[in-house]
């Protein structure tokens, strides 16, 4: 390991301790590398504009920083235990190419200012990333719904069959959901969108730092003003982030768990696209629906990560070495879930119906409530037409397509409304 910038004369470093202290930085930021590098040619640039470097030196440091970025995506350069983290070995790999140049590129910064605003650019990126895959699976969900909108299956209540449903009313329902989940992710992303670097550890530097330039230079929408709040927000916005990514991640595990049951033998109502089930290891008669099983699973991964990082937040005011944990939390919430949001897409395109399944799966019991939404209709007290809708006596074979077109309230079975949701995922898109 190259010398710790810390590191006090006469004191020797513990290889256990440093080992413990160091933790999985060095393999968590290869995660975080390449926004770490787009950051220090930024905080280059400023430091040009205020005489700190000169101009042949920003040229010297903007093209070590390119070809390290280009060599760590090539594999030339690897981020190992040589390094203590990912901004040492960019300063040690400065400083072995260009000597002073590269030594003052630590100026008016602190690691701590460095790992905000490399993990506040990843976490842009990746709340970007649901916000398009939410708005990707919405569309589908919205064109099966127009073309499935009178395919008649059982509706479920506390897993009964309770009434006469559609695959159009189904699609519908996942498509305002995923619409709301694109909207949050995108809200969530304009939250954090604002620029720490140049806030060093929470209290400024002895520098006029061009702190207008670096956000505009990242891409930032506004600069985070505070250097305190900085800190304050380091663990606040990445919980944010994952309640994002958390409200989809809710609503893929009800979907999965529809599928897990539609696709079962029991109901029958739905075959997989054959690469996402597998072969039993013992039982040759089986496919197994083992992507949509993993997909229900995966919400764990994502509130875990939630849930530690959340843990780490019972702190006081400043910089505190704890908050280093985030990062950990942080890239297996959205490694695992964005994983799994992003084989939804294709699963949903490609799942088929058994039409003949769900229909004989609709008995007379389940246009019971058609008969006393009639009858009340008709001027039977509700009460009185709900008793006699509830007598299997009164029970007979019914219509399903007959019960989805008098479904007339908003929303239901005879009203859809998906101009309504297409407009609002469109509004979502523009707004992106």
């Amino acid at each position: 390991m190259s010398d710790l910038l810390w590191q006090k004369p006469g004191v020797a470093v513990d290889a256990q301790i440093q080992a413990f202290l160091a933790g999985d930085d060095v393999l968590l930021d290869r995660e975080f590398f390449l926004h770490d590098i787009e950051a220090s040619r930024a905080h280059a640039q400023g430091l040009q504009r205020i005489g700190m470097l000169t101009g042949e030196e920003l040229v010297g440091l903007e093209r070590e920083l390119t070809t390290l970025a280009e060599d760590f995506r090539s594999g030339a350069f690897v981020l190992d235990e040589r390094f203590e983290d990912g901004h040492s070995a960019i300063e040690a790999r400065l400083t072995e190419r260009l000597g002073d140049a590269g030594r003052r590129i630590h100026a008016g910064r602190s690691r701590n200012d460095q790992v905000l605003v490399a993990t506040r650019l990843w976490l842009k990126e990746k709340l970007a990333r649901v916000q398009a895959l939410c708005r990707e699976v919405a569309g589908i969900a919205l064109d099966r719904a127009q073309a499935e909108s009178a395919l008649p299956m059982p509706g479920y209540t506390h897993l009964q069959r309770a009434v006469v449903s559609s695959a159009g009313m189904w699609w519908a329902g996942w498509a305002e959901a995923f619409i709301d989940n694109a909207q949050r992710a995108g809200e969530t992303r304009a939250w954090v969108d604002a620029n720490p670097l140049g806030t060093a550890a929470g209290y400024g530097v002895n520098l006029p730092l061009d702190r207008a330039h670096t956000t505009q230079a990242l891409g930032f929408a506004r600069l985070q003003v505070s250097p305190l709040y900085a800190q304050l927000s380091r663990g606040k916005f990445e919980l944010a982030a994952l309640e994002a990514l958390n409200s989809a991640m809710l609503d893929l595990r009800r979907l999965a768990w529809d599928l897990s049951l539609f696709t079962s033998a029991e109901f029958g109502f739905v075959k997989l696209p054959a690469q996402y089930t597998t072969g039993s290891s013992i039982m040759p008669n089986k496919r197994n629906p083992d992507v949509v099983e993993l997909m229900r699973g995966t919400y764990a991964s994502v509130a875990a990560a939630r849930t530690e990082i959340e843990h780490l937040l019972s702190l006081p005011g400043g910089y505190h070495r704890d908050l280093q944990i985030t990062k950990g939390a942080l890239f297996h919430g959205f490694g695992k879930g964005l994983a799994a949001l992003a084989l939804l897409p294709d699963l949903l395109r490609n799942l088929d119906w058994d039409a003949g399944r769900m229909r004989a799966a609709i008995d007379p019991s389940m246009y019971a409530t058609d008969l006393a939404v009639d009858l009340a209709r008709e001027g039977v007290p509700f009460r009185d037409a709900y008793r006699q809708a509830a007598d299997p006596a009164r029970w007979a074979e019914g219509d399903p397509q007959a019960s989805l077109s008098a479904r007339v309230s908003p929303g239901a079975a005879g009203d859809l409304r998906l101009d309504a949701l297409r407009k609002r995922l469109s509004d979502a898109s523009s707004s992106a």
